[in-house]
């Protein structure tokens, strides 16, 4: 095992995005027995369990990222029915969460990084958020990767960010500096009865690429510049989706970063480290349950 300095510095040594791309046409090609192979190993490895997945037999993924992306059975995870609910939005588990002040969210051991970075540099957007709370979801390798509406939202606006692709385990984000908002990402702003809510997918090494329901592959574009797209009024209907909706899938393994604004949402009891499941209740909408 290489000692965690080296595992650090050798990820600013890597060409990270050509590796990744370069894993990321493996992880689409087809390759028969050598796909379902590579598939049998990784299960393995991560202790993955299939016993959840609508089809466990390995051989039946064409591809990597088809088992990567595999969708679980119908109902093995409720969505919690309280209409004041916010639920998780992925299986995983809770890297951070808390307040945002002052423009910063708290990433991990003394580093944080700013909210106007992380949306790309919009600072009109990111002065939308002061105040407000966040939580930031860590997916591993084993987990269900398919991303999830926490709320009833309509999408507003998709921003693509370039950038790094640093590794985003716990380790990671203990030693590098401004880790999700320096990473390549895609932020989609909801409208919601609570204001806004920010939905930050987060690239990572070997994520080989990140996909909404809406506009299918996002990453990676072509060029290096923050791009964004919006949702004119007649199309909202077309964007409206319901708590539990699939919103998007990471080809391989990352973090959500969700951003609430100013007593949108009240947080249950979780702590760092807690395992997170799909559809399982992590908050309250205030202004809903003010109203009830």
């Amino acid at each position: 095992m290489l000692p965690d300095k080296l595992k650090i510095s050798l990820q600013y040594c890597l060409p990270k995005h050509l590796v990744s791309r370069l894993v990321g046409h493996l992880a689409a090609a087809k390759l028969g027995v050598v796909t379902t192979s590579l598939i049998k190993v990784f299960i393995k490895q991560f202790k993955v369990d299939m016993a959840e997945a609508r089809q466990s037999d390995p051989a039946a993924y064409a591809t990597f990222n088809e088992f990567f992306t595999r969708p679980l059975k119908a109902g093995i995870r409720p969505i919690c029915e309280d209409e004041n609910a916010l639920i998780f939005p992925v299986d995983g588990a809770i890297s951070q969460m808390g307040p945002i002040e002052k423009d910063q969210i708290f990433q991990a051991k003394g580093h944080y990084y700013s909210v106007k970075a992380l949306l790309g540099g919009d600072e009109e957007l990111a002065s939308t958020f002061q105040d407000g709370q966040f939580m930031t979801i860590y997916l591993s390798p084993k987990d269900y990767h398919r991303i999830h509406m926490p709320m009833d939202a309509t999408l507003e606006s998709m921003i693509y960010v370039p950038g790094e692709l640093f590794s985003v385990n716990p380790l990671t984000a203990q030693n590098v500096p401004g880790l999700f908002a320096r990473n390549e990402r895609v932020v989609a702003i909801f409208n919601t009865a609570q204001g806004k809510m920010a939905m930050v997918l987060v690239g990572a090494t070997i994520v080989a690429s990140i996909e909404t329901v809406w506009a299918g592959t996002v990453t990676p574009p072509p060029g290096k510049k923050v791009r964004t797209w919006h949702y004119s009024e007649q199309n909202a209907t077309a964007m409206q989706f319901k708590k539990g909706d699939e919103m998007g899938r990471f080809k391989l393994g990352s973090t959500v970063v969700m951003c609430f604004e100013k007593d949108g949402v009240d947080f249950a009891q979780f702590s760092e480290g807690d395992v997170t499941r799909l559809g399982v209740q992590c908050g309250t909408l205030k202004s809903q349950s003010s109203d009830s």
